[in-house]
């Protein structure tokens, strides 16, 4: 592994951890849209982001989605380590949000830094903390936000984590991501550009009230 890429956990982590990424980590690169890690897929790695933004799945049985939380530089999920200390097979789909560079750590180096390094527990244990709350923020969306206060923090969320207030998306990908309609999601976001929440661009959307 390069030199430098471990600077965004400098401030996390001792020398020594920092030196036993640079050795296992594995660098991986994912484009826009691809697939890092699939529901039923066996864990061997977990990722620590270096650059770029992940959007976290479910699937339901009708093999509907549903975003649970974004990912960005310097997070983890918690849901991966979860799963590699438990069954071994993920939960969650992980889809690159943007263009994406990860540090692959193996399953079995996670487990021994646990009990091995203080700073590692406590990046993991913060981890479950922020992915639980955000979890969380998920289900009072759903269950106390209407569709268009959903979409309008969704829009936000996005911004936020690809650090543009310029969106890239399309009516569809809205859509899966909220499992809802195409036609709910263009009827919404008319809704939200007259109230001067948005603005609508050739395929892009313009947070205005971030």
């Amino acid at each position: 592994m390069e030199e430098g890429l471990l600077q965004n956990y400098g401030y996390l982590f001792e020398d020594a951890l920092l030196a036993e990424m640079q050795e296992v980590g594995l660098v991986k690169k994912y484009g826009q849209g691809t697939v890092i890690m699939d529901i039923g897929e066996t864990i061997s790695h977990m990722p620590l982001l270096l650059n770029g933004a992940i959007k976290i799945l479910r699937e339901d049985e009708n093999g509907d989605e549903l975003l649970l939380y974004f990912l960005e530089r310097g997070d983890t999920c918690a849901m991966t380590f979860s799963c590699c200390v438990g069954t071994h097979k993920s939960e969650i789909r992980a889809v690159a949000e943007s263009d994406t560079e990860l540090i692959m750590i193996p399953v079995d180096k996670m487990e021994a830094w646990m009990s091995k390094y203080a700073t590692w527990r406590q990046f993991i244990l913060d981890s479950y903390h922020t992915r639980m709350t955000e979890l969380l923020e998920t289900v009072d969306t759903i269950a106390f936000l209407r569709m268009d206060e959903r979409l309008l923090k969704h829009l936000q969320d996005k911004a936020m984590v690809n650090h543009d207030e310029y969106v890239q998306t399309t009516h569809q990908d809205i859509a899966y991501d909220l499992n809802t309609s195409r036609v709910v999601i263009s009827r919404l976001l008319k809704k939200l550009e007259k109230e001067g929440k948005i603005e609508m661009q050739r395929n892009r959307i313009k947070v205005i009230d971030l």
